[in-house]
């Protein structure tokens, strides 16, 4: 029984293999934007991290993969931490996130003119 309560405690719902991406959580609509959660398991803990979708004029959907360093120990309080931070890191870029990385565009222009 101590097992059980502890386990509860400290995240025992270790469905996945460590490194192992979990299914996606229910998305949660913020602003005109679906949140959806969905932790990477790392060594019985889980990272934050998951999907921002946003619908666009022509009917496609823009995604940008949402990945943070924070670790915790059980996939409730990751989901929720995720939703908390996606919402800020929306109110604070907006549709900026799905513009290509000025990085990502600097080599490609590398490759191309090699």
């Amino acid at each position: 029984m101590l097992k059980k309560i502890l386990s509860g405690l400290f995240g025992s719902d270790r469905q996945a293999a460590p490194g192992a991406t979990t299914k996606a959580s229910d998305g949660v609509e913020y602003k005109g934007y679906l949140i959806i959660p969905q932790p990477d398991n790392q060594s019985g803990q889980y990272r934050v991290s998951g999907w921002i979708q946003k619908p666009d004029a022509s009917g496609e959907t823009l995604e940008h993969r949402f990945e943070r360093s924070d670790m915790l120990p059980a996939r409730d309080a990751c989901d929720a931490m995720m939703i908390t931070k996606a919402q800020r890191y929306i109110d604070e870029v907006g549709e900026a996130m799905f513009e290509p990385s000025p990085q990502r565009a600097s080599e490609t222009q590398h490759e191309n003119n090699a």
